[in-house]
């Protein structure tokens, strides 16, 4: 009967209007989550069969509820670090577990960046889904796979141990008066050296007895420098050693001096026999009239045009100069810039002394790079590379299905997930320190409930009028 069928069209119009009126609800209660993607429940008519000619039987309405995951929202500054967005398509990858993961444990997808690191050092977002991420392999890479989710990791920010950088390059500028007064030591010394050496050293001889170095252990049995400058080395396990660069100004040539490298104190090297203690390097730093330094003809790191570098061997190698055996570490390879030493009509002074090396440090805050790279930062100022994030993308991401947490799982609509390094291959790129908005448009939102309301009221009063039409039919026999 068509009264029948309007009746159920009025009931299916309730239907469809509740559910449109529920998607709306959830949009609005949701105006301020992270990342949230808005919901629609668009309608489309049914047709029943009309058998009957001059007859309609009426078919009603269904809801089809649409998901606009593809939607990208703005995105806003932030003041943590951690809170990351995805500034193009994808979607991070999430796990409900740090460590341990399997091959059997759900992974999520999702665009909810608000990570914080739990009590276990694991970047963890509001919703508890674990950030996971390609591990920095231990030169440095990554070992990138589109497809495997097993080759990701939970990244952990704290359970890395310790930074140390051994010293590998040192800067120094500094300037040598070139007025300065010869003192009695260089008073009778030529470029060769002298040829005699007095008991108690008047003279310098830096290959032998009263040089710089010995003055450094013991000030009657060596030479004093006319100048110095200190330097601290890092070593292989993070501890510090002091080196000082001496000079004493030639009586040979107004444009050269003497010049050592020891350490302090002498016993943190072991040299050659004949060597000063600690000394690890000896000869002439020469200038150029114009004041800057002559490195093609100097010799204090060996042979005239030698490398500026002092090289020291592990405490267990045989070669010298090494580190002494109780130090227990590994060699060492340093490279000077002695560029911006100079020798002008001044007084002698150090403007600078720097150097990449870094002793023992700890975690004191993560960075991510917009290319997803997570890297910790130790209170030594040294950054390590933890992991490289990936992005999962998908062809159809408005069919995936969505769960609690704001996040998704992967579908035969959304089709076949694959797995890019951020801001390659059409995948968006990490912006760091910032949160995606929700899609959701209030003043949308409250026009379509509106528009809902009126709806749900007119397919009610289907309902009605065909109850008063069956009420009439019902009351012919009376």
């Amino acid at each position: 009967m068509s009264i029948n069928s309007a009746m159920l069209a009025g009931v299916s119009g309730l239907v469809a209007n509740s559910s449109a009126l529920a998607a709306i609800s959830d949009n609005i209660a949701n105006v301020n989550t992270t990342a949230y993607k808005r919901n629609q429940v668009n309608f489309a008519n049914m047709v029943t069969s009309q058998s009957v000619a001059g007859r309609y039987s009426a078919g009603g309405v269904q809801g089809i509820t649409r998901q606009f995951v593809s939607q990208q929202g703005l995105i806003q500054s932030s003041a943590s670090s951690t809170d990351l967005a995805i500034a193009g398509d994808g979607f991070f990858i999430g796990a409900e577990k740090g460590a341990g993961l399997t091959a059997a444990d759900s992974r999520l997808f999702t665009r909810s960046g608000s990570f914080h690191v739990d009590s276990d050092g694991f970047l963890i977002n509001d919703a508890g889904l674990y950030l996971q991420g390609w591990p920095a392999q231990a030169d440095g890479t990554f070992n990138v796979s589109p497809s495997d989710l097993n080759a990701m990791a939970s990244i952990n920010v704290k359970n890395l141990g310790a930074a140390v950088q051994q010293t590998t390059e040192v800067g120094l500028s500094a300037n040598l008066d070139k007025t300065q007064a010869l003192s009695a030591a260089a008073g009778s010394l030529g470029s060769a050296g002298p040829p005699v050496v007095p008991a108690v050293p008047a003279t310098y001889n830096g290959a032998t007895t009263a040089s710089m170095a010995d003055y450094a252990n013991n000030p009657t049995g060596g030479t004093k420098p006319d100048f110095t400058v200190d330097m601290n080395v890092i070593d292989s396990a993070g501890g510090t050693h002091k080196f000082t660069m001496a000079f004493l100004k030639s009586s040979a040539n107004p444009n050269e001096w003497h010049a050592e490298i020891y350490a302090v104190p002498a016993s943190d090297v072991t040299v050659a026999a004949g060597k000063p203690p600690g000394q690890v390097a000896q000869g002439l730093v020469k200038f150029t009239q114009n004041g800057a330094i002559d490195l093609a003809n100097s010799t204090l790191f060996g042979a005239a045009g030698s490398a500026p570098t002092i090289a020291l061997g592990s405490s267990t190698a045989a070669g010298t100069p090494r580190w002494a055996t109780a130090q227990g570490i590994a060699a060492n390879s340093v490279d000077f810039d002695l560029t911006k030493l100079t020798q002008y009509a001044d007084s002698s002074t150090v403007n600078s002394v720097n150097s990449n090396g870094a002793s023992v440090g700890a975690v004191v805050g993560v960075e991510v790079s917009d290319d997803g790279i997570v890297s910790a930062i130790f209170d030594n100022s040294q950054v390590r590379q933890i992991a490289k994030i990936g992005i999962a993308t998908f062809p159809n991401s408005d069919g995936l299905k969505a769960v609690s947490g704001n996040a998704y799982m992967s579908s035969l609509q959304a089709g076949q997930m694959v797995i890019k390094e951020a801001g390659l291959g059409g995948a968006g790129k990490v912006s760091p320190s910032s949160l995606e908005s929700s899609t959701v448009d209030l003043s949308s939102e409250f026009t379509g409930l509106i528009s809902t309301q009126k709806a749900y009221s007119a397919s009610s009063k289907i309902i009605t009028t065909a109850d008063q039409m069956l009420d009439e039919l019902i009351n012919i026999i009376r």
